[in-house]
Formats: structure tokens, sequence, C-alpha cells
């Protein structure tokens, strides 16, 4: 999104623990700019990664000082929660996906922009309607993007569900954690860390020191799903390769891209799944 409006982005380093943007990072990100690159810069987005919020209260603390913009990228995060506060509340946008893999997921693509600006409102509301208002009155260069009636007539049915399906995913969480711990695997795999906000568990990742890759091979002989969110940290895809970027400049999002490992965690899982998947990891690690 950044790139297709003419604009460059600039990377930040990860929080080992929650994988969102680490403000201390950022800062000192700032401290090696120069003043005009500084300047230059319009906003920041920190990702809510696998259902858990950044670190919200330093990053608009941040972002004040400069007068700049804030626009979560809530996509996985629906109904997460930062000191009682809603994700999408808390900058000045909050961007979320409607994708099928979501909490919220439509039967295809679909999304919402929420703002506390009742102006910013007026004029996304215009943008998503080719700039019109009234009918056929443009005062903006906008486009299509509505979602389109199938797909939001889905998501809200399924939306009654959310809190139920959203607390289904937490206990499958607490379990997973309990279980973990009784087969004495806690010192060797790195379990979510939740802290001071409700994590809603998009996805459950774990982090596995040097043997991810083995660790999914074996679990996929054993008919356990698993996903890697994400092998190749944005710095390093090709298409941003003209920003310069070079292994090793974000270590910590490198190393997680290395080591993390996304298990079943969707709410219809049963007690007895859960403890399969524990009882596999177990038997892998066992073996060793």
């Amino acid at each position: 999104a950044v790139v297709r409006v003419g604009a460059e982005p600039l990377f930040v380093d990860i929080d080992p623990q929650t994988y969102n943007l680490d403000p201390k990072c950022l800062t000192e990100m700032l401290a090696r700019i120069s003043v005009s690159e500084r300047k230059a810069i319009r906003g920041i987005i920190p990702v809510h990664l696998y259902g858990q919020c950044a670190d919200m209260d330093e990053i608009l603390k941040i972002a004040e000082v400069h007068g700049w913009t804030v626009i979560e990228d809530a996509a996985q995060a629906i109904g997460a929660e930062y000191h009682g506060r809603r994700a999408g509340s808390l900058g000045h946008f909050g961007c979320f996906s409607f994708f099928p893999s979501k909490n919220l997921g439509a039967f295809g693509d679909g999304g919402l922009v929420t703002t506390r600006s009742e102006d910013s409102d007026q004029r996304l509301r215009m943008l998503r309607m080719h700039g019109m208002a009234p009918k056929y009155h443009h005062h903006i260069v906008g486009g299509n993007f509505r979602i389109d009636a199938l797909q939001a007539a889905i998501v809200a049915i399924k939306l009654d569900h959310l809190d139920d399906w959203t607390q289904g995913r937490r206990e499958n969480a607490a379990t997973y954690r309990r279980l973990f711990t009784e087969a004495g695997l806690a010192e060797r795999i790195r379990l979510p860390e939740e802290r001071e906000s409700r994590h809603i568990y998009n996805q459950f990742v774990i982090r596995v020191p040097g043997k991810r890759d083995a660790l999914r091979d074996f679990l996929t002989t054993q008919e356990v799903g698993t996903e890697i969110y994400y092998p190749v940290p944005l710095h390093l895809q090709a298409c941003f390769k003209d920003l310069g970027y070079s292994t090793g400049d974000f270590p910590e999002a490198e190393q997680a891209a290395r080591e993390t490992l996304a298990l079943p965690i969707y709410p219809e899982l049963t007690a007895a799944q859960l403890g399969y998947v524990v009882e596999q990891i177990k038997r892998y690690f066992d073996a060793q």
C-alpha cells in the first residue's frame, strides 16, 4: 500500500516476544536517519500480528511528538484489546481484513477501515465510491473499494458468532500452554507471550530454534497441519530489493522467520485434537 501511493517504506525490527513493531527499534531508527529523512516521514503503520496488539502507547507517543498519523494494521486482530481498548480504535485509522483465514472471514475478499475523525470518515466513504458525494458528483479521484453484497451478508451473519469463536481460540491457547508445560516442552519451544492485552489468536505461533523445519516435516507425516508465517521478512522480499536492505539489517525479524511455526488453533478443535498435536511434538523431541 505504501509503495502503491509512491511512498517509500522504512522498516523497523520486531519485539522478539510479540513479533510486533518494537518502539525501541523505532526510536533507534529515527536517531540513525537524517533530519530531512525524518521530516519526510508521514506516519507509522504498526501491525498487530497474529492477533495481539503492538505496544501502542509508546508508538502513539512517538507519533505525537512528530505529528505523524498512525494507521493500525489490524487485519489479524479484530476483537483484540490493548489496555481495555479495541484494536482499530487506538490510532488515527484501523484496517481490518475479512479474508477467509481471518477470525471474521468472508467467503472471498473484503475489509474494513475505522477512524475516529468525522472528516476522515467522509473522505473514506467518498474514496470507496469513486470519489462521489452525492451520487455522480465527484470531488476526489477514488475507486471501487466497496465490499460486495454477498461478502457483506456473510460477514454480518458471522459477526454474531465472533465473540464465541474468539473465546474458543483463547481457551485453546490456554489448553496448549497447559499441555506443553505438563509435557515438559516449555524449555524446548517458546510459547506465545501474552502481555497486557487481549490476544485473539488468529495464529498460535511457537518458536523452535534450529529444528522448525524438521518438526514441521514430522508433523506433516502425522497429519498435523502447520504453517509458517512468514518465511521471508519484508526487507528481504524480492519486490523490495530496490530499497537496499540486506540480510542482518533486522536480526529479530530474520530469526523469527527461521524459527516460528503456527499450530492449529481454530475454535472447533476438541481437547483430544489439541492433545494429539502436543503428543506428536513431544514424540518428535523425545526421539532427538
